[in-house]
């Protein structure tokens, strides 16, 4: 009776106590806004392909498709930039697609909102009007770890573009991409850990996740977790001209003063050996 009397009261305290026990950071946080306020910088991306469009092809483009479109804040950045800009975003998560909805969509004002549809659909196959640019960011094209389906995904993009589209997309590499490691970047409030799991030098797969920690010492593991291949550049800009692109461009990051990344993207036809480097690449049809 005395043990039982024990166990009960002290399941009593234990349950108060945890009645009573601040919720941590991690179970609280939102992993959608923390990946955007990590990797995403779409006030870059509007820049980086409204000015080369223009420079390409000498007229503005107005109707962008966002593949793997994710959160969509691609598509609102654009329906932002000018007054007769269109955007369709489409991706295979429902949840990440009404999570867009819900913060993203329903930020902007009605007229706005008017030029976004977002759609839930495998990008190999979706149809759409023709558009003029095609983005694809944040590596996600890489999931298509065959070569002939990466062909097959890109041809269908060529397709989907009018007559002068074109594509964008990120790419990176160097040395250390190969390794398995975590980089840890420092925010307000949190860290943004990216790890490199595994690397398969046979197959080219690797695995890589996204962690938060934060500062009360919690930790969200694996955010996001992705599966790909580690595709090179020559082996993109072969796969984009087998596809039917007519001309394939890599534009190469400059560095500051400081020997940091600028920021600034450049056409190049050669690059250094960097440990690690993120660039640009544009495939017109």
């Amino acid at each position: 009776m005395n043990i039982k009397k024990t166990r009960h009261k002290d399941s009593g305290k234990s349950a108060k106590k945890k009645k009573n026990k601040k919720p941590r950071k991690a179970e609280t946080s939102d992993r959608h806004l923390l990946y955007e306020q990590s990797v995403q910088a779409t006030d870059f991306e509007y820049e980086f392909i409204d000015t080369n469009f223009k420079r390409i092809r000498a007229r503005k483009a107005k109707l962008l498709r966002e593949d793997f479109c994710g959160t969509a804040q691609m598509c609102c950045e654009w329906v932002r930039g000018r007054a007769d800009n269109q955007a369709v975003g489409v991706d295979f998560d429902p949840e990440v697609l009404a999570w867009s909805r819900e913060h993203h969509i329903a930020a902007l004002d009605p007229q706005q909102e008017a030029r976004v549809t977002l759609l839930q659909d495998d990008v190999r196959s979706v149809k759409t009007d023709p558009v003029d640019i095609v983005l694809a960011m944040n590596f996600s094209w890489q999931i298509f770890e065959q070569r002939e389906v990466l062909r097959s995904y890109f041809s269908s993009v060529r397709d989907s573009l009018v007559d002068d589209g074109i594509l964008f997309l990120d790419v990176f590499g160097g040395y250390e991409a190969y390794q398995e490691l975590q980089e840890k970047t420092r925010h307000k409030g949190f860290t943004y850990v990216w790890e490199q799991a595994s690397y398969d030098p046979i197959t080219g797969h690797m695995v890589c996740h996204i962690h938060f920690h934060f500062n009360d010492g919690s930790k969200m593991k694996k955010a996001f977790s992705y599966e790909w291949r580690l595709y090179s550049l020559p082996e993109i800009k072969e796969i984009l001209l087998e596809a039917g692109f007519s001309k394939v461009t890599i534009y190469w990051q400059g560095w500051d003063e400081d020997d940091e990344p600028n920021g600034i993207f450049e056409p190049a036809t050669s690059g250094e050996a960097d440990p690690g480097w993120i660039c640009m690449v544009s495939a017109e049809k």
